[in-house]
């Protein structure tokens, strides 16, 4: 019911208003472009200005004739708004310009449904359009809001829209009920890599920042990537060796944008929670764009929403190759961590040097120093050889083994806890990296 979607692109009016009450006005080229991602074809862009909305139209009563005409000129099939519309607004336009009307949340929500893949991508986006539409059921229903009296038309003691609304709501439960049950699946998945201490490290960022292209790169993969808003629906996860760190999870998700519907934020919480779990953030920013500041103050915002904007993040300048006189290279804070790398997930360049700094970032509790070990001990020397943790070794005459060790500290010390060894009989002897 919601994902079939005709092969040809449907004749589209965009409009954008720019409002004196708005704070943060919306992007027409970025609609233009969500328009294009959802297989539209734009034919003309409706701009104008207002104090406020109007309560009726959203748009006041000269640009709903002017736009009505644009709809008979163009033989528009959908009109679509850079904004968010009240249900009563969308069924006033409707009546007046006879055609459909989409408000951005509507077009987003609809991309979504195109893009959806697994079948808990498919859940997620039906919850968020049976949400969405629930509130806009009496459009389709007119002529049937009220019972018809007469032999065979009697109904069953509610109208129609009743009957709808009513299966809407057991619709949304059932989802609701199976997407539990993968969230419990996730959170299962997710303390074993913790129980196993694997880190989690996610791509995040504004859609369209290349973040599947990156992905591909970092772990020789094939997930779709394509030059469109929301090309990545479903989270796919990878594991890949790091130096010093050993194996971790690479997570590519859903790409953010100014003011993601709430519903959305809500539905794929369940995905999204990869985000908010992660032990580190790649966060994704495409270095060509000239709205890259904006963006990363959204991806900021939709963070905090969803509880990941205490993960510790590192930022990734991406499509370095359409900017003249930028090469590959690292930025470090005061304290020589790692800040900023930049790349271009295109041609490779720089991905080495993102791969060592979220080693560096990630190694925050790596030692290296010289343990002393008796010859007795060699079930501990040979666990510190199967992790390959043994850079050097030396021999004393009286026959001590002094080994010169590189590994995490969590590791070390789970290696003397299991054999039993009094951790602070070594420890003296290891120096912080």
């Amino acid at each position: 019911m919601f994902f079939e979607r005709p092969e040809s692109g449907e004749r589209a009016i965009l409009v954008h208003i720019d409002m004196a009450s708005e704070a943060e006005s919306e992007n027409p080229r970025e609609l233009e472009e969500l328009a294009l991602s959802a297989g539209a074809d734009p034919v003309v862009f409706l701009k104008g200005t207002r104090a406020d909305p109007s309560a009726k139209f959203f748009l006041g009563k000269g640009k709903v004739e002017e736009l009505s005409e644009l709809v008979r000129l163009h033989e528009a099939e959908l009109v679509i708004f850079n904004h968010a519309l009240r249900p009563a607004q969308e069924r006033n336009l409707e009546r007046e310009v006879k055609c459909r009307v989409l408000d951005r949340t509507g077009l987003i929500l609809d991309i979504f449904a195109q893009r959806a893949r697994t079948h808990e991508g498919k859940l997620q986006v039906e919850l968020a359009q049976l949400e969405h539409m629930s509130t806009r059921l009496v459009r389709g229903w007119t002529h049937l809001e009220r019972q018809k009296g007469g032999i065979g038309l009697r109904g069953p003691g509610e109208t129609q829209l009743e009957t709808d609304r009513r299966l809407l709501r057991a619709r949304i439960k059932a989802i609701q009920k199976r997407l539990e049950k993968v969230r419990k699946q996730r959170d299962q998945g997710r303390r074993a890599r913790q129980r196993a201490e694997v880190p989690t490290i996610s791509l995040v960022g504004y859609t369209n920042a290349g973040k599947s292209t990156l992905f591909n790169e970092l772990t020789s993969s094939d997930v779709y990537a394509a030059d469109k808003l929301f090309a990545t629906l479903d989270p796919t996860l990878r594991k890949l060796e790091l130096d010093d760190v050993g194996p971790a999870i690479f997570a590519d998700t859903v790409g953010f944008i100014r003011h993601l519907p709430h519903k959305l934020v809500e539905a794929f919480r369940a995905t999204l929670q990869e985000t908010s779990d992660a032990s580190l953030l790649l966060h994704v920013i495409d270095s060509f764009d000239e709205e890259r500041q904006g963006h990363i103050e959204q991806v900021n915002h939709v963070l905090a929403e969803i509880g990941a904007d205490e993960v510790p993040a590192l930022l990734v300048y991406n499509k370095i190759d359409l900017l003249p006189d930028i090469g590959p290279r690292i930025d470090r804070d005061e304290d020589g961590v790692p800040v900023r790398v930049w790349v271009s997930a295109v041609t490779g360049a720089g991905t080495d040097l993102l791969l060592q700094a979220v080693s560096e970032r990630l190694s925050t509790e790596l030692f290296q120093g010289e343990l002393t070990l008796s010859p007795a001990e060699g079930q501990f020397r040979s666990q510190l050889y199967t992790r390959g943790a043994v850079v050097g070794e030396k021999i004393e005459e009286d026959g001590q083994i002094r080994l010169d060790v590189r590994m995490q500290r969590k590791d070390l010390m789970q290696i003397m806890s299991r054999l039993q060894l009094q951790a602070e009989h070594y420890l003296p002897h290891v120096v912080d990296l």
